[in-house]
């Protein structure tokens, strides 16, 4: 999987000699909350401790686009060497991604393209489109003769909730006869807004959905709780998306059915090696934009999943 990010970044890898440049470089989150922020975070310092003489400035953008713009303008005032992205909307944080640009602070981003602003250095993402259609292929799969969905949305304005919806649809929507989409709404990435938006659709049904597919594995693991309450676990097919470690212990344990891997780890170490190899030997990276393809995560084949190590 990781095949893909080999020509993103060279020699960054290798500890930083005496006569390197130290460096500070921003890293901004969109919400620390989440536990796949908070990974990514993890794994971004962990790569600059490898590469060595690099500084990360911590920010949490609170899932609050003011917040993460008033992070970006500090760091530009501060002067940091360069910014590492997740942007929390991407429409929203264009003009201070467009201030960084424009002040000469090489960006990468993560997760999330704010293609709206020319001159950001690289993006290492997951194919969300792509992800949402492994979502759909594997809905087919498991009712081969049609099914009743439930799709619970991810934060209204991020590229990856729209992607992700996009690919779902991408695919049961040719099949539009056999595969009915009996509700459809936005949880906003949120574990308790997955929970009570799932109980309020199930209380509004004669009959359960065949499956429930989530944008994130926090908003499954919200509608896991109501299908308990219910005693419909395993009667309905819950999909999320993100492989958390509480997602595959889920799976393991046959609770959930699935989820979808984007190597998040992955994605932050190439896009930080291409960040600091551009910044200490003006290298830019092959490609400006790296596509991970995900692969949707079942009982079959955990040992896939990135961060299978850290399920209890």
């Amino acid at each position: 999987m990781l095949a893909s990010l080999a020509g993103l970044a060279m020699t960054c890898t290798i500890p930083a000699s005496a006569d390197e440049k130290h460096l500070t470089i921003l890293a901004t989150m969109p919400d620390m909350a989440f536990p796949f922020f908070t990974h990514m975070m993890t794994q971004v310092k962990a790569e600059a401790a490898k590469i060595g003489g690099v500084d990360i400035i911590e920010a949490d953008g609170q899932r609050s686009s003011p917040k993460q713009t008033a992070d970006i303008e500090a760091a530009i005032t501060k002067g940091v060497d360069g910014m590492f992205l997740d942007p929390n909307e991407v429409d929203a944080l264009a003009p201070a991604v467009q201030e960084a640009v424009d002040a000469n602070i090489p960006v990468v981003t993560v997760d999330r393209r704010v293609d709206k602003v020319a001159g950001v250095l690289a993006h290492v993402g997951a194919d969300n489109v792509k992800g949402g259609e492994v979502q759909g292929e594997l809905i087919m799969k498991l009712f081969p003769n049609g099914a009743t969905v439930m799709n619970l949305q991810g934060q209204s304005g991020a590229s990856p909730a729209i992607d992700r919806n996009k690919g779902l649809h991408n695919v049961l929507d040719k099949a539009a006869d056999k595969y009915k989409f009996v509700f459809e709404d936005t949880a906003g990435f949120d574990r308790a807004k997955g929970l009570a938006m799932t109980e309020s659709a199930l209380d509004g049904m004669k009959t359960p959905p065949d499956v429930i597919v989530c944008a994130n594995d926090d908003m499954a693991l919200g509608a896991l709780q109501a299908l308990k309450a219910r005693n419909l676990i395993g009667k309905v097919k819950l999909i999320g998306f993100d492989a958390l470690p509480e997602g595959l212990a889920q799976i393991r344990d046959g609770n959930m059915t699935a989820t979808i891997e984007q190597s998040p780890g992955g994605q932050s170490k190439a896009a930080l090696d291409a960040l600091v190899e551009f910044i200490r030997h003006g290298t830019k990276p092959a490609q400006a934009v790296t596509l991970l393809t995900p692969i949707a995560i079942t009982k079959d084949n955990l040992n896939q999943s990135e961060r299978l190590d850290e399920v209890k």
